[in-house]
């Protein structure tokens, strides 16, 4: 059945409902006076007055039940079919996959409320996929992004390993620059799981009570294969015994994206310190280095997927480290500021309750 047969059926209907309801009032109120008067008055009422009023009284309930089925018709068009034909026009250019469509203030006179609420439900939502919608795509382009670096590489170096007079000192060199690339490649494949897994809760944190000066003691030793290369001082000042509730594997996550950055970007002969303090209402643990520091656009962004201060990607890294960190805080309930000056180093907090 075609829309306009049933916009026809629904009037017609509307107008039966209003004859009946207008029609039994009238004849109610008609009746009572027409006995009132007569009684009171001593009227004899005749067949002839009876038919002239039922005439009268038949005309009124006409009369009056157009005006009302026209009020009516007005009303549900301003107030009811006109915003909902802006809801769902709104609803089929989302469908369309146009996400910036918002519904105007429904601010006509005699309107439902209701319409005003599902109309900001409707903005909230299409603002937050327009969000999601932006957000997937820069994903989407910056992991392309980061898979072809690596497998260019790969590919080149493979290319130069298949000449055949290649002497051993740079068979050995583009070796190495493959299996450097492979393992970026599965460090940002990692990280993307780990990533994904977090955002989509399908990772539930374990809290457990555990040592953390223990924990952070065991992170900063994974990497001193790489602060002796780089022959960087490290500074501690942990104090023992610190026990906290929380997941120590995510708490993991942490510490060594923390101390990762630390020593990547911290100099030759440089510092990183370490520093765990229990306070009164939550344990402070500071990373800090003596590295080239974060600027102030840089530190707007230094948690976004993907982001790299370093754009030249001089330090080997995908972005999503800091990322991963944040994602981590979150979920455990912890809290992380940083503090930098470029050329000076930078500090990171990261405070448990």
């Amino acid at each position: 059945m075609s829309k306009r047969k049933i916009n026809v059926l629904r009037s017609i209907s509307h107008f039966l409902v209003f004859l009946l309801l207008v029609g039994f009032v009238v004849s109610c109120c008609m009746l009572l006076f027409v006995n009132v008067m007569a009684t009171s008055m001593n009227i004899e009422i005749t067949n002839e007055n009876i038919e002239s009023a039922a005439k009268i009284t038949m005309l009124n309930v006409l009369i009056i039940t157009g005006i009302f089925t026209l009020i009516d018709f007005i009303r549900r068009k301003l107030t009811v079919e006109r915003p909902t034909m802006q809801i769902i026009e709104a609803g089929r250019k989302v469908m369309n996959g146009d996400f910036s469509v918002r519904i105007p203030p429904l601010t006509s006179v005699g309107s439902d409320d209701s319409f005003k609420e599902i109309a900001e439900c409707f903005n909230k939502m299409a603002e937050e996929l327009s969000s999601t919608e932006t957000l997937r795509t820069d994903f989407v382009a910056n992991v392309s992004h980061e898979l072809k670096t690596p497998l260019a590489i790969m590919q080149n170096y493979g290319s130069l390993l298949s000449q055949p007079d290649l002497d051993d000192e740079k068979r050995i060199e583009y070796a190495k620059g493959i299996t450097d690339a492979s393992k970026r490649l599965a460090s940002l494949i990692t990280n993307i799981l780990k990533l994904n897994k977090l955002e989509n809760q399908q990772i539930t944190p374990v809290f457990e009570s555990y040592n953390l000066s223990e924990q952070l003691c065991e992170c900063l030793l994974g990497f001193e294969e790489a602060w002796e290369k780089k022959g960087i001082n490290i500074e501690t000042d942990i104090e023992e015994d610190i026990y906290i509730s929380s997941d120590a594997e995510m708490m993991s996550l942490i510490w060594n994206n923390l101390f990762s950055n630390a020593i990547k970007f911290t100099d030759n002969g440089g510092t990183v310190s370490l520093s765990v303090k229990k306070e009164s209402e939550h344990v402070t643990v500071k990373i800090s280095d003596t590295g080239c520091g974060i600027s102030s656009e840089v530190g707007k962004h230094m948690f976004d997927k993907f982001y790299q201060g370093d754009t030249s990607h001089a330090m080997q890294g995908n972005g999503l480290g800091l990322a991963l960190v944040k994602r981590v805080i979150d979920i455990t309930g912890s809290d992380i500021s940083v503090e930098s000056e470029v050329g000076k180093g930078t500090t990171f907090t990261v405070k448990i309750k």
